[in-house]
């Protein structure tokens, strides 16, 4: 049986219980990922964009600048 919020009986829980749950398993999970429990495909991906990004130098903003303008927004 896979898991699932229903089989788990999560969506019973209050949201304020799921804001916690969802707390625990963020803090629960690693700092550091290790190389094994990171799937090719997402390598694969972060390789491409790495490339994609330094073929095309100054095109890109970096994301605090972007943050800071969306956050300066009325």
């Amino acid at each position: 049986m896979p898991v699932t919020i229903k089989s788990l009986g999560i969506d019973q829980l209050s949201v304020e219980d799921r804001l916690d749950l969802i707390e625990q398993i963020w803090d629960s999970l690693p700092e550091t990922p290790r190389a094994e429990n990171i799937p090719d495909w997402h390598l694969n991906e972060l390789a491409r964009r790495r490339t994609e990004a330094l073929a095309r130098p100054g095109e890109g903003r970096p994301w605090r600048e972007v943050l800071d303008e969306l956050e300066a927004k009325p």
